[in-house]
């Protein structure tokens, strides 16, 4: 309740140009609260009557101060942190900063790592997806869909905690190759949900895709011009449903991505809608490289033989004593970096994901920066809803797949 008395009306101190509320209009928060708003985001909405005349973002109440956390662990304890950032996607986050520290230092990754790195990380963009899908249809009214894309999540976070032992803030990558070992029977497990997974998809598409409630609250909802997306540094999902077709899989290949065949699906809807049909594209494409992941995956080590970099294996510790002495000195003390810095691009679930990574030489970073997708896409956020209803507001920044901490980093 503002000094004025008017309930609804606040009173704030982010910076940037404030609304204002009139006679006719009232400033409202939507968040940080709000179940719709997935996390701590806060949205101040000016309204006149259900329409939003000006909406502001205040992001930053999750800030955990990840970025400056790096600069004070070695480069192998550092890739945990990476998983808490964007925690739908974490292996996407491994991945990332992985490839940059490898970049710096040169190392060769062998094959089998690399494949087995694209398979685990298009299943975090199902896992990731599933659950925008269901959180998002839930929150138009869709009670049905969430249930059914979290029975197959449930799936993959067991295929995960059979890989790592962990099933969310899943981290399973390092610099030079894998934490572990595969584990026996994993192409039995993966085999299992990929022959499954498209009738899954087919069944949410039964569901939503000619369904008239579904149709009227998405198209036409939440469209912002291809040019203010560029300006504003939106990526993802978001461009290729206005037809832009760029994903980094493709236009910059990394850990093998140029050995499969998947297409990147496009829209020129450029709406809610749009958005709705390209990440369900996106799944069976997933599906798609994880097959051919499984089907093609090449033998050999899953992890590169640099023994100042990779730790030795556990039974060449138990009879040599080189190894021994590499293991204490990898664990204790890290492994220094080339001095130098990098940008690594990839593609997470979100968007365009980088990582800049500067080292001084040590066997800490100097600096880790991310360019997470989630900060850039919810600039938009204003141009989106800007003379919409109140109401088409969470099926607007639901159509985001934002994370705030990715977005807070």
């Amino acid at each position: 309740m503002s000094e004025s008395g008017m309930p609804g009306t606040i009173l704030t101190e982010v910076e940037g140009e404030q609304p204002q509320s009139g006679p006719r209009r009232m400033v409202l928060n939507m968040g940080p609260q709000h179940p719709s708003t997935h996390g701590v985001l806060r949205l101040m909405l000016e309204l006149d009557g259900e329409t939003v005349v000006k909406c502001q973002p205040d992001i930053g109440f999750l800030h955990t101060g990840i970025e400056k956390e790096f600069e004070v662990k070695t480069y192998q304890q550092a890739v945990t942190l990476t998983d808490r950032v964007d925690y739908l996607a974490p292996l996407s986050m491994n991945l990332g900063y992985c490839l940059a520290v490898e970049k710096l230092l040169g190392l060769e990754i062998p094959p089998q790592a690399q494949w087995m790195r694209v398979m685990l990380t298009e299943l975090t963009r199902l896992n990731s997806h599933l659950v925008w899908l269901g959180t998002h249809a839930m929150d138009i009214g869709a009670m049905t869909v969430f249930l059914y894309c979290f029975r197959e999540r449930e799936d993959i976070l067991r295929i995960f905690e059979m890989f790592s032992g962990q099933r969310m803030m899943t981290s399973y990558f390092r610099i030079g190759g894998l934490a572990l070992e595969p584990p026996r029977g994993w192409q039995q497990r993966v085999k299992k949900f990929i022959d499954v997974f498209p009738s899954r998809v087919d069944e949410y598409e039964n569901l939503l895709t000619s369904n008239r409630i579904w149709l009227g609250r998405t198209r036409g909802i939440g469209v912002i011009s291809l040019e203010d997306m560029l300006d504003l540094g939106v990526t993802g999902p978001m461009l290729r449903a206005a037809g832009l077709k760029i994903d980094a899989r493709k236009d910059e290949p990394y850990t093998s991505y140029e050995k499969f065949d998947f297409e990147v699906p496009t829209s020129t809807g450029n709406d809610v809608f749009a958005r709705y049909q390209v990440r369900i594209e996106e799944m069976r494409q997933s599906t798609r490289i994880v097959r051919q992941a499984l089907e093609g995956m090449p033998s050999g080590p899953w992890k590169a033989d640099d023994p100042h970099v990779v730790l030795p294996d556990r039974e060449k510790m138990k009879t040599q004593m080189e190894a021994l002495i590499y293991h204490f000195k990898i664990v204790t003390e890290g492994f220094r970096v080339p001095e130098g810095e990098v940008y690594q691009v990839i593609e997470s679930p979100r968007g365009e994901l980088g990582f800049y990574v500067v080292s001084n030489g040590t066997t800490m970073p100097y600096r880790v920066h991310m360019r997470t997708p989630s900060f850039g896409n919810l600039q938009a956020t204003s141009k989106m809803v800007e003379g919409t209803l109140i109401a088409d507001v969470i099926a607007s920044i639901g159509s985001m797949d934002f994370v705030l901490g990715d977005t807070d980093r």
